[in-house]
């Protein structure tokens, strides 16, 4: 302590005063009363804004690829998914800031010609890994519902599939003044008198705000299988007579999206002691026995999606792609480039390994969060209905990025 203080004199010698003096402690005589020495006042520290991007929170190198012992079978589904996101790739910009669309020409110009029997070597060759953050990895699942449903209404099929609707639109509320008006305005609609307001929640729709005006391109037959459905983002609609209709995700509400299963652990209701897990199914299981307060329950998640039909290869992800079961996961693209390779080491063996970023989810968010897809059927529901892994995650980034980017 003394020495910090001389060194402060000696600055303030030499820049303000002609000497600087040591002044001893005066100590009072013995039995006067000693003066109370005032507490220093706190000095607040600021608390730094959460990091909003990739590379705002922070990108160190990861380990060599080579290392990391690609499977082939894993490895060449990676490659036909990365290969079908390049047209995107190499024409967005990228929200997490780590690359530019430029970066990744090289990589999809080879993967035109490159030999699926050597997937693991086109990765070497063209990546190298990062870690974003800490690098730990929350991931779920999801998969490609089929559930009943009709084209039009008929007895049994009264859960109304909607298109997204033309007053679903983004604009300015009146009370934001325009210098705090940055980024996207918000979803709502204008009402009756012309005041642009939120658009209608999960209740009010299921209520029939949205009846009888043209929006309807489907029916389902069960209202807890719907909403799951929405929640997986796409889905196929099974006929009586055996017709499929592939649905694919067109829009959103712009209401908060609500995570049911978390509500329903916090209140005791599934987990625990229960005889409810807290799987889809045990969530399931607990809203059918339990129908109005499971339908109040399901509307405490205010978001609604809206859908279209989908024609084609698979379910398209938000790249605008297929995604591909075993391939394909959501991300945040704030913190993983929509495209890039993730490779993910997790205590579930079956989601560890190589996918291909192609989607984004409303729950979806921060870094390393992930959400693999598992495609459809019984045995995809199962899996990504009880899928939460935890391990670890880097990202796959074109060669040189690192040094551009200025991480060790």
């Amino acid at each position: 302590m003394g020495g910090m203080f001389r060194g402060l004199c000696a600055l303030v010698a030499v820049a303000l005063l002609p000497a600087c003096t040591l002044i001893p402690k005066t100590v009072p005589p013995a039995g006067y009363p000693s003066a109370p020495v005032p507490a220093p006042t706190p000095v607040p520290v600021p608390t730094p804004p959460p990091a909003a991007t990739a590379a705002q929170l922070g990108v160190r190198a990861g380990p060599a690829i080579d290392t990391l012992n690609l499977s082939g079978g894993r490895a060449t589904a990676a490659l036909r998914s990365f290969f079908e996101s390049c047209p995107r790739l190499i024409s967005r910009n990228d929200n997490s800031g780590l690359t530019r669309a430029a970066d990744w020409k090289e990589a999809c110009d080879a993967a035109k010609t490159w030999p699926a029997s050597d997937a693991p070597g086109f990765f070497s060759r063209h990546f190298e890994t990062a870690r974003i953050g800490e690098g730990k990895a929350f991931v779920t699942g999801y998969y490609e519902p089929e559930i009943a449903g009709t084209r039009n209404p008929q007895p049994g099929f009264a859960v109304p599939v909607y298109r997204l609707p033309p007053d679903l639109i983004r604009a300015w509320p009146d009370e934001i003044p325009p210098e705090q008006r940055t980024g996207n305005p918000p979803l709502g609609r204008y009402d009756e008198t012309g005041k642009f307001v939120p658009y209608h929640d999960r209740a009010a729709i299921e209520d029939g705000a949205l009846a009888n005006k043209g929006l309807e391109i489907a029916y389902a037959a069960d209202a807890i299988e719907f909403f799951f459905l929405q929640i997986q983002g796409s889905g196929r609609l099974l006929a009586p007579d055996g017709t499929v209709m592939r649905i694919g995700y067109a829009g959103q509400n712009g209401r908060d999206y609500v995570g049911i299963g978390s509500l329903m652990r916090q209140r005791g209701l599934v987990g625990g002691t229960t005889q409810y897990p807290t799987s889809m199914q045990g969530l399931m299981a607990w809203l059918r026995e339990n129908p109005e307060a499971g339908k109040a329950i399901m509307r405490e998640n205010l978001s609604y999606i809206f859908f279209r039909e989908i024609i084609g290869d698979g379910p398209l992800g938000s790249l605008g792609v297929p995604v591909r079961g075993q391939s394909s996961v959501a991300a945040d693209p704030a913190f993983t480039p929509l495209g890039a390779p993730v490779w993910l080491t997790l205590d579930r063996p079956e989601a560890s390994g190589l996918w291909i970023a192609q989607d984004t989810g409303g729950a979806i968010k921060g870094a390393n969060r992930f959400d693999t897809f598992w495609g459809a059927g019984v045995s995809a529901r199962q899996i990504a209905g009880g899928m939460t892994g935890r391990g670890e995650a880097l990202l796959f980034l074109p060669k040189g990025t690192l040094a551009r980017l200025g991480a060790q």
